[in-house]
């Protein structure tokens, strides 16, 4: 019989990725002891199977559609990516899949790492193993989400790709179909399509990206039919096998699909199913239910941290709250207020649900920060839509011959700031922070024109936004 070893510490962290480490590094910071527990690698599914890889993969297709724009460069990027070393810089990216330099990592800043299965087994407490490890003040549960699958029958035996295949396949798949119409789905045709494969996107809604403004999803299936996507929207899937390789799709109008390869994208699950949360009252794989200090309603111990709470299914989110949580469990474990007078950890913060920043890496690119202008109209605010054409922008036309995009802001009309703000086409990723920080900053109109944009570039769509609402 194993003999039971108990080891106390104060603050106990489930899930060692990008949030769980920020976390563990903010209560290091603080002075409190800190246990890690992680039963896969070590910086969790942004470093392996998510933002690292996927933007790995995308960056050279991004780069190839750019140069493609621009005369004395088209004709030298006609010919096909080179597959093999597009793979093999993902592989680096994610460290073939090693996760040293992050054990390294969490030994630097001095918490402890265990390795295993963690479960909550009481209030306070965490099981790994025959390690039994008590926390004096917090247990932060940062387990994250796992890819969701449809009640198909025989699903399981078709060997489906989940985000996970799809950013870390060794090779690209002749032929793969793509379920979905949200950013994995989108981003992953991007990369897929570019590096060899021939994609159909089947989307079941009427298009892609719907929880952006309208123009994002449209400008995104319009480009990806042009790279040679075949995107079907208002399509079910009713059935899928696979023979002797081959997997056969049915549709829900009853049209045959065959293809080497079937990517789900269709959702995200709390991995919460098998962490313990019933022997504290709380339901198995469920999403924990957070204050605005992150900590689970009901408890005074209890924290859940990123994807696990359901606020936004994004890892700079994530981080952002592992900063604020550690801020909250430093203060609690002092015995002092919650940090609200300090601009630097304000756990008030975390309140301002509406200024969640987003970039889809697809081409051409799509940024939004804020509500949408339905989001803003369902929220009972008074608001005006402003619209922009980027391509009337003279960076626009240096940035590449033919630039196709749009810009919009949602301008609350009682107190003339912005409550949401989009933005489509090449380039546009490095855009949204100067968004993010009007919508979160709540900068007046009248101030914001006096933000002068620099000539020429991208960013001068901010001049003609604000001309527009001027103007109108």
């Amino acid at each position: 019989m194993t003999e039971t070893e108990t080891n106390l510490y104060d603050v106990v962290v489930l899930g060692a990725g990008p949030v769980g480490e920020n976390v563990a590094d903010r209560t290091r910071a603080a002075g409190l002891t800190t246990a890690v527990v992680e039963s896969e690698l070590v910086g969790g599914e942004c470093s392996y199977w998510a933002c690292m890889p996927s933007k790995a993969l995308l960056r050279p297709v991004i780069a190839r559609a750019d140069a493609r724009r621009l005369p004395g460069l088209r004709d030298a990027v006609q010919g096909p990516l080179d597959a093999a070393a597009v793979l093999a810089r993902r592989n680096w990216f994610t460290g073939d899949w090693t996760d040293d330099g992050q054990v390294d990592w969490i030994k630097s800043i001095g918490a402890d790492l265990y390795r295993g299965h963690g479960r909550l087994t009481g209030p306070r407490t965490v099981t790994v193993g025959d390690k039994v490890l008590t926390a004096r003040h917090a247990v932060v549960v940062a387990t994250g989400t796992r890819a969701a699958l449809p009640d198909l029958p025989g699903l399981a035996e078709v060997r489906p790709w989940t985000s996970r295949e799809a950013t870390s396949a060794q090779s690209a798949p002749g032929r793969l179909v793509v379920v979905g119409g949200g950013v994995v789905a989108t981003e992953m045709a991007t990369a897929w399509q570019a590096l060899g494969s021939q994609v159909t996107l089947l989307v079941r809604g009427k298009g892609l990206l719907d929880r952006m403004e309208p123009f994002a999803g449209e400008l995104v299936a319009e480009a990806l039919t042009e790279a040679g996507a075949d995107v079907r929207t208002g399509t079910s899937v009713a059935s899928v096998t696979r023979s002797d390789g081959t997997v056969v799709v049915v549709t829900d109008t009853g049209e045959r699909i065959e293809a080497d390869e079937i990517l789900f994208a269709v959702g995200r699950a709390p991995r919460t199913e098998d962490i313990g949360l019933d022997t504290v009252g709380l339901a198995p794989g469920s999403w924990l239910t957070v204050d605005d200090s992150l900590r689970v309603t009901g408890t005074d111990w209890l924290y859940g941290v990123g994807d696990v709470n359901h606020r936004a299914l994004l890892t700079h989110q994530g981080k952002y709250q592992a900063r604020i949580a550690g801020a909250a469990i430093a203060a609690r474990a002092a015995g002092t207020d919650l940090p609200e007078s300090d601009p630097w950890s304000a756990h008030a913060a975390t309140a301002d649900h509406e200024s969640v920043p987003q970039v889809v890496f697809t081409d051409p690119e799509a940024a939004a920060v804020g509500l949408s202008l339905a989001e803003a109209e369902q929220a009972g605010h008074r608001v005006r839509a402003v619209d922009v054409d980027m391509s009337s922008v003279a960076g626009a036309g240096l940035y590449a011959e033919g630039y196709k995009g749009r810009a919009r802001m949602v301008v609350d009309l009682e107190r003339e700031i912005l409550r949401g703000v989009t933005f489509v086409g090449p380039g546009v990723g490095e855009l949204i922070h100067s968004a993010t920080i009007a919508v979160a900053g709540q900068v007046p109109l009248a101030r914001l024109w006096h933000a002068v944009p620099s000539y020429p570039t991208l960013s001068e769509v901010w001049l003609r936004l604000l001309e527009a609402y001027r103007d109108n």
